[in-house]
């Protein structure tokens, strides 16, 4: 693992936000790999050279791990790993649910021979009953990797579906996700990750009641936010501190970092983002 410290920065006399040491359990970044733009291992290389130290998890969103070259795949996987850094799936798996339990555990093993330490279990456009989560849960846990469920208010979410066809499918009940939420760290969850869509995304105005209800709830540091949005991501660091723990893509990584230190932000954000430790 490359030996990055957190107090190995230029500039070092200049006041800045504490962050906590890799690896962390709060004020965690997960950032996108491939998808709306090509992201290769010698990109890679340098995003975790120049700021390793700010990226706990990489996930491969979609499916676009599985028409790669799996040499590849493992390659990026390695070398995600000698920075400290996870690697997860994205929602892919709600695909291969499709075809049943023989292919969901082909699937945990591949993902397990490549190098995955992380498979996100989401639902979005498939109906699921929350005891058969939990059982992808078992399934996952069994394999050694962590299961992180994607957990959101919008069906259909996940995808490049259009607001107005989301519209059109409905908001799903926030107290019923809070108790799926529940029951999947109670069965071993490693965090939850909180679709976007319906909260912050394809929803005028934002349903900002929805986080702090997930917050009080279930709390904080068992949360991961979707927020691939500049916007989006400020609003929670300015609403609930350094520590939340958020995802963006890897575009974005360096502009929240800033933002978590307290050392860069909009008009609404400069000089109000601090922490008190040591």
């Amino acid at each position: 693992m490359a030996d990055f410290k957190t107090h190995d920065v230029a500039f070092d006399f200049l006041q800045r936000n504490k962050r906590p040491a890799k690896p962390r359990k709060v004020g965690l970044t997960e950032i996108r790999a491939a998808y709306y733009s090509n992201f290769g291992e010698s990109y890679f290389r340098d995003i975790l050279e120049s700021a390793g130290n700010y990226v706990d998890s990489i996930k491969f969103a979609g499916g676009s791990f599985t028409f790669m070259n799996p040499e590849k795949v493992r390659a990026m996987n390695d070398l995600a790993h000698e920075y400290g850094v996870l690697v997860s799936t994205g929602g892919f798996i709600e695909y291969v649910i499709r075809y049943g339990k023989d292919a969901v555990k082909q699937y945990i093993h591949q993902c397990k021979e490549l190098g995955f330490d992380i498979i996100e279990i989401s639902t979005g456009f498939i109906s699921l009953p929350t005891e058969d989560w939990q059982r992808v849960i078992e399934d996952v846990q069994k394999a050694g990797l962590r299961a992180k469920p994607e957990i959101g208010i919008q069906f259909g979410a996940g995808g490049d579906t259009v607001q107005e066809g989301l519209e059109s499918e409905g908001i799903q009940d926030t107290g019923f996700a809070i108790e799926q939420a529940k029951k999947f760290l109670d069965a071993g969850a490693y965090i939850i990750m909180i679709e976007s869509e319906g909260i912050t995304e394809n929803a005028d105005p934002w349903r900002v009641e929805v986080p702090a209800q997930f917050i009080n709830q279930v709390g904080l540091e068992n949360l991961m936010f979707e927020a691939a949005d500049p916007a989006v991501f400020e609003w929670y660091i300015k609403n609930y501190g350094i520590d939340v723990n958020v995802f963006v893509d890897h575009s974005q990584l360096v502009q929240l970092e800033c933002y978590r230190q307290g050392i860069w932000g909009t008009n609404s954000i400069w000089g109000r983002i601090s922490s008190y430790r040591d």
